[in-house]
């Protein structure tokens, strides 16, 4: 068998797995979406020279970090657990190559992630009157930024998974970095422009700021642009930072993910 059908076999096993748990499914979907639910209802008014509503704003942010709950997050968990409780050193004992196991993962999250984004989505839509994407350029915006933040934030869970030194701190190690990042991207704090310039300055080198304005691109019109950090939706930035990311992610992967197997192996 081949590296890639043994890790679309990896997917299989790992997507049985996760629907079998059915509380860690619940709070999975269930914490970006009440945090939408509840900071949607708190926000409210029209943005000044825009139709753009705070909660509408809102939306496309916390989409992103719906991505970076589910890729980030979920994965750096996952592969702790697997090497805590041993699955990553029964695995060595099998023809399954790192690789595999590794493309197994990405693609559950990447499952989990569009279910997700359709949740957060649907929500946006139905209570807050959220607008989908007006023109074929504004969903390839939508296509791209998600794709490489799906890759930018997968290859950083899976290097943030040598972290945690057990399964039970994994959660506390993992999600510390996505609050804060949450944070000083300005995903919970509308508009954007409105954040002390430290924390712009500090929020501007993650990829999560960067993906929360490119899906506010896809579905925000124009008008709204005064409330950005700077008048523009800045797609040339946005791609060479994600890029960035994507490759930066490769690097810590191959130097971490390794190495801390062979530890615990």
């Amino acid at each position: 068998m081949t590296t890639l059908s043994l890790g679309a076999a990896r997917a299989g096993v790992e997507l049985r797995s996760f629907w079998r748990e059915r509380d860690a499914v619940v709070f999975t979907f269930a914490l970006p979406a009440v945090l939408l639910t509840l900071l949607g209802s708190l926000f409210s008014g029209v943005y000044e020279g825009s139709t753009v509503t705070s909660a509408q704003y809102l939306v496309p942010s916390m989409i992103a970090a719906g991505v970076a709950s589910t890729t980030f997050v979920n994965l750096g968990i996952g592969i702790a657990t697997d090497r805590d409780n041993g699955t990553l050193k029964r695995l060595r004992g099998l023809p399954m190559p790192p690789l595999a196991y590794l493309m197994g993962k990405v693609l559950l999250v990447l499952a989990v992630t569009f279910a997700e984004v359709l949740l957060l989505l649907a929500i946006g839509m139905v209570l807050f009157d959220l607008p989908l994407p007006a023109s074929a350029a504004r969903w390839l915006t939508l296509g791209w930024v998600f794709a490489l933040g799906v890759v930018a934030c997968s290859l950083m869970g899976v290097a943030a998974s040598a972290l945690p030194r057990s399964a039970r701190s994994a959660a506390a190690v993992l999600n510390l970095p996505y609050v804060v990042l949450g944070f000083i991207s300005g995903i919970y704090y509308t508009p954007i422009g409105a954040l002390p310039d430290w924390v712009i300055q500090l929020g501007s080198v993650f990829p999560l700021k960067w993906m929360a304005q490119g899906f506010r691109s896809a579905f925000l019109p124009d008008t709204v642009l005064p409330q950005e950090v700077v008048p523009s939706w800045e797609h040339g930035r946005t791609a060479l930072v994600l890029a960035a990311w994507c490759i930066g992610g490769l690097v810590l992967c191959l130097m971490t993910f390794g190495r801390r197997s062979r530890q615990t192996s």
